[in-house]
């Protein structure tokens, strides 16, 4: 059973573009990107090649809900599922690598890591390369792009490429409306209604990326300058926010009680700077 929302811009025939025939063209690059990323990481797992990792499958994810109008609903889920499981197992090591840049740096000046954090966040990697080679990460993802793939192109309707993808860019810029006024109109600050704005910002944004070239542009150029911006801001708190988290769950990790605490307190004096900055942006949105 297909979704609800699905596109009815049915295409006449012989019509080009169509949306159907142009999946794998968006899909395969990502799904190679993904690929990459992964035999970074085996070489040489750095917490550039970690988040870029993430990043892939987050578009991946992005680009699966973009079609989701045409495709089986569970078929659709699938997918997505997966990649968000693979994004969290890189994820795990990501936010130990954050937190320990955090605490790197205290008002620009060099600090000390305690070792026991360090090495927890090469257990955690331990754990992220042992997740994603038992994913077969590979086989898994070209099985999802062929099977969807298949299913696109043995639809009996076709669908014109550029009605598709504006109709889609519009439903994620009316969930990313939606998510905002509900952060700006929260009477206390609501650390979860600027994480779904966050949420709701990359996919907007990576659609616009996906579906740029046949949209147009001028339209969509500002909108992609402001998301960049309150991703970047909303970004930086989510980090610290999960860094307090990850943090307050590894105290016991301090041969020293008072040392933990006192990263715990300079953590969340970071996160209030961030909170601060993350609402007057809002409030300009």
């Amino acid at each position: 059973m297909k979704h609800d929302d699905r596109a009815h811009d049915v295409a006449a025939p012989g019509e080009e573009p169509h949306a159907e025939s142009t999946f794998s063209a968006l899909a395969t690059p990502l799904v190679d990107e993904a690929l990459a990323r992964v035999a970074a990481i085996h070489a040489d797992a750095s917490p550039e090649s970690l988040h870029q990792l993430r990043v892939a499958l987050r578009r991946l994810r992005s680009l699966w809900w973009a079609y989701r109008p045409l495709l089986d609903k569970e078929e659709n889920a699938r997918p997505r599922a997966l990649y968000r499981d693979l994004a969290d197992a890189a994820g795990r090591t990501r936010d130990w690598d954050i937190l320990l840049e955090l605490l790197a740096v205290d008002e620009d000046s060099p600090r000390d890591v305690p070792p026991c954090l360090r090495e927890a966040r090469e257990q955690a990697l331990s754990a992220s390369r042992e997740t994603l080679i038992n994913a077969d990460i590979r086989n898994v993802l070209h099985s999802a792009l062929a099977g969807t793939s298949k299913e696109l192109n043995a639809a009996p309707e076709r669908h014109a490429l550029q009605k598709f993808a504006a109709k889609r860019v519009r439903a994620a810029e009316r969930s990313l409306r939606k998510t905002l006024r509900g952060a700006s109109h929260a009477k206390r600050f609501d650390y979860e209604a600027l994480h779904d704005v966050r949420k709701a910002g990359k996919k907007v944004r990576y659609l616009l990326e996906f579906f740029g070239p046949m949209l147009d542009g001028d339209a969509h150029g500002h909108t992609l300058a402001h998301l960049k911006k309150l991703q970047q801001c909303f970004g930086e708190l989510n980090d610290v926010n999960a860094s307090v988290a990850l943090l307050r769950d590894n105290t016991r990790l301090f041969a020293d009680e008072q040392d933990a605490s006192a990263a715990l307190a300079y953590l969340k004096e970071r996160r209030r700077h961030r909170q601060r900055e993350a609402v007057r942006l809002l409030r300009k949105s």
